[in-house]
């Protein structure tokens, strides 16, 4: 195995460090990511092996898919990042949680009549549909009541098209616990053991705002993401919460003290590689974020996108880095220091060998001077280039812990 020695003189990845979390992950370290999306979906399995305490800040601010067509009925944040975070850490040697996976997964079709999917939507409820009627008691029950509060609440021409079973059931409990989502979260982390923690970072209605360089503002993730209409034309310049779809002006939100103690008890903070702006930068928007890391005494990290990200055109490393420490540093007040809010920046090795993503000399001493380290290490194989390897990851984020 290849090793990076730190600053510190210490290496990455520390063999001593990884054996023992993987000899005792209900021990390990408290890695919080700020995330949403699917790009953390292979690291979170992986990470399961070396710490069952790792804390995910979700973001809710999903305005495509089927996470849309939920939205505008309910009034609710996003639930697909959450679901799909649940899943990834859900242990799966236990009993009925691989059958679990299977129905969260589902997505009912797209090219059928919507009466017809809201008469086999039913039986799911009665228990009756093989994907329900294979889920061990006491899920299944509880699965089948949120099926029932969610076709109470939804309105009779409900658009089921496309929707993700899982999402239907997050939106039921959350519907049946007083518009909250975490009950539901909490029930559902205890009954197919999520070895981790995952809380979306507010519990909010609402949506995310951009403007482009060119002045042009788009409000909604589904607008940015470049996934379900053209990628974007010109560079991000800004990044705001906005109330709703049709209105730009920003919106105002703060974390719960509940969210500001999970930053409180990390021992590393990550900002993961993902969809810069839509997944990264949408979780640190809300007020106290950036005040609660600057606060806490922990390595923080940023892991940048080795693959195409349609929302960093015209976003070197260097103008990443700038952005996400803008971001933190809005409410944290006069005197905070780059060093408190970001220590590591943690780059492949092989690919950064490509000139145009490797970091310029000034790029690094410029950083080094406000002591974040740019690291450099083997984190993608043959096997998962240009996306970063979950097995050569996970041990370098312990170990930094």
């Amino acid at each position: 195995m290849v090793q990076v020695r730190l600053v510190s003189h210490r290496v990455l990845p520390d063999p001593v460090l990884a054996a023992r979390s993987r000899k005792s992950p209900e021990l390990g370290p408290r890695i919080l990511f700020f995330s949403g999306g699917t790009a953390l979906r292979g690291l979170s399995r992986t990470l399961t092996a070396y710490t069952h305490n790792s804390i995910h800040l979700i973001t809710p601010f999903d305005s495509g898919g089927s996470s849309a067509k939920l939205r505008q009925a309910f009034g609710m944040p996003a639930v697909g990042d959450i679901r799909n975070r649940l899943m990834s850490l859900a242990d799966q040697s236990l009993h009925g949680n691989p059958e679990i996976f299977d129905l969260f997964i589902h997505r009912l079709p797209k090219d059928q009549e919507i009466p017809k999917l809201r008469e086999d939507f039913t039986r799911m409820a009665h228990g009756s549909h093989p994907l329900v009627a294979a889920i061990p008691d006491p899920m299944r029950k509880i699965i089948r009541a949120h099926f029932y509060d969610f076709l109470q609440a939804a309105p009779e021409d409900f658009d089921l098209r496309g929707a993700s079973l899982g999402n239907l059931v997050l939106a039921g409990g959350y519907l049946a616990n007083r518009r909250h989502l975490d009950p539901t979260i909490y029930l559902f982390s205890m009954l197919v053991r999520v070895l981790g923690v995952v809380r979306p970072v507010v519990n909010e209605d609402l949506h995310l705002a951009v403007e482009l360089q060119n002045g042009r503002t788009l409000v909604g993730q589904h607008l940015i993401t470049g996934k379900e209409v053209p990628g974007l034309s010109e560079p991000i310049r800004r990044i705001w919460l906005a109330a709703s779809l049709t209105d730009p002006t920003p919106r105002e939100t703060a974390i719960r003290p509940k969210t500001a103690s999970l930053i409180h008890r990390a021992d590393l903070i990550c900002y993961p590689m993902g969809s810069f702006y839509s997944s990264l930068a949408a979780c640190l928007l809300p007020q106290g974020v950036g005040r609660e890391i600057a606060r806490t005494a922990c390595p923080k990290v940023f892991i940048p996108n080795t693959g195409q990200d349609p929302e960093l055109l015209g976003h070197d490393l260097d103008c990443q880095i700038e952005v996400l420490l803008e971001l933190l540093a809005r409410d944290c007040g006069a005197g905070v220091e780059a060093e408190q809010l970001l220590n590591f920046v943690l780059v492949d090795q092989a690919q950064n060998q490509d000139q145009d993503r490797r970091p310029s000399p000034s790029c690094r001493e410029r950083w080094a001077r406000r002591g974040i380290q740019i690291v450099e290490c083997p984190l993608a194989s043959p096997q998962s280039a240009p996306h970063l390897d979950p097995d050569l990851l996970a041990p370098v984020l312990v170990s930094l812990s």
